[in-house]
């Protein structure tokens, strides 16, 4: 099984804190439409012949497109692509695009999924992140959908503003539980260089949240959702039962996929391929068949990080005797080594033969993570 990852770089205006590839010269969009059909076509035989079960419309704001324009690439992926009859197909959407005759269109569309880029309920909040929608349009996008029979639908939330106050954010995940969605992606506020946020930081004309506080806002989530029946099955996600997110896991479990579009990733198992961060020289490149993504070719070491990087962000953790089978006992040996420290401290518990965050664990996994991964130089030091 494998996955297909479309990337619609448009967006009207770009939000404080993105640094996804993005770009504001929607007059591209015809000659992308074409450029990612061709793209395609060129790459069909990248998944070695694999079902596609998931297809994921991600962004940008693919919301930007119309039904009818989406309808050629529907048309095209299915021409090209073995589509498996239940495929998860998500695409994700701006609150202020869903208006009734929008969701209305979408029925014409194999859709089942929708990712609704909420980012917060709050009026404040949604200003601060430049935002086009407001609170009550996410509320009526959701209910749009739900009309229209979307029944998986997902929503994406931000915490860790400046000046975020623990009430605001247990106010916004009250407004998140009161929408009952099947599944709630959350983000702690991260200020990446070359964002207006991180200018604005440097700049000294905002304070990031404290620790203390952040972490104190990530309980908060926890409780809140997992008291109301939802799974905390990966660091920032959460989902009810059944509902967790097909596309998402294959990345976390090493299924093969797919990327289309200026900047998307591919990965065949054996390597990783990454598309151009723009959209003239993509549209030119593949105009001339020269679209030449850039290559990665993964290592045993470079796997067994992966392993670790993106086991321990699960709640089913890693496996050990995998650890052993796939990667040799002397990375085996190491990882047990490593993780001695944190399941002392209570950051990793023991369930069977799987290391798996705790709770504890959950908020400070990037120095447990790092901690874990091997390097060169560990060859040196009796590993």
């Amino acid at each position: 099984m494998a996955g297909l990852y479309i990337h619609i770089p448009f967006c009207t205006k770009r939000c404080v804190y993105c640094d996804f590839f993005s770009d504001t010269q929607i007059h591209y969009k015809e000659r992308f439409l074409s450029a990612i059909i061709e793209e395609m076509t060129q790459r069909r035989d990248y998944l070695g012949g694999e079902s596609v079960e998931t297809i994921y419309l991600g962004g940008g704001t693919p919301s930007l497109l119309s039904a009818a324009e989406w309808e050629p690439v529907f048309e095209a992926i299915y021409r090209l692509f073995p589509v498996c009859e239940d495929a998860e197909i998500t695409m994700e959407a701006n609150p202020d695009d869903l208006t009734p005759g929008y969701v209305a269109s979408l029925a014409r569309l194999p859709i089942n999924r929708i990712s609704l880029g909420v980012q917060s309920f709050n009026d404040t909040d949604l200003r601060f992140l430049r935002r086009r929608h407001t609170g009550q349009q996410a509320i009526d996008a959701l209910r749009l959908c739900r009309e229209q029979g979307y029944d998986n639908i997902s929503i994406d939330l931000i915490y860790g503003l400046p000046g975020q106050t623990p009430a605001r954010w247990q106010a916004n995940l009250s407004e998140a539980l009161h929408a009952d969605v099947a599944h709630i992606s959350a983000y702690h506020l991260t200020y990446e260089t070359d964002t207006p946020l991180y200018r604005l930081k440097a700049q000294g004309l905002i304070q990031p949240v404290d620790e203390e506080v952040s972490l104190s806002l990530y309980n908060t989530l926890i409780y809140m959702l997992t008291a109301a029946g939802y799974q905390h099955y990966e660091i920032s996600n959460f989902a009810l039962p059944g509902r967790i997110s097909r596309h998402n896991s294959s990345y976390w479990t090493f299924r093969p996929y797919l990327g289309i579009g200026p900047s998307a990733h591919s990965y065949n198992t054996l390597s990783r391929q990454w598309n151009i961060s723009s959209l003239p020289h993509y549209i030119e490149g593949l105009r001339n068949a020269s679209l030449c993504p850039e290559t990665e070719i993964l290592t045993p070491h470079d796997k067994y990080n992966e392993y670790i990087l993106t086991g321990l962000r699960t709640c089913w953790g890693i496996h050990l005797p995998q650890i052993q089978a796939k990667f040799g006992e002397t990375k085996h040996s190491y990882c047990k080594t490593q993780a001695q420290r944190y399941l002392s401290s209570g950051m990793l518990r023991e369930e069977g033969d799987r290391l798996i965050l705790t709770q504890d664990g959950w908020f400070v996994s990037d120095s447990i993570i790092s901690t874990l991964l091997w390097m060169d130089s560990y060859t040196k030091e009796g590993f």
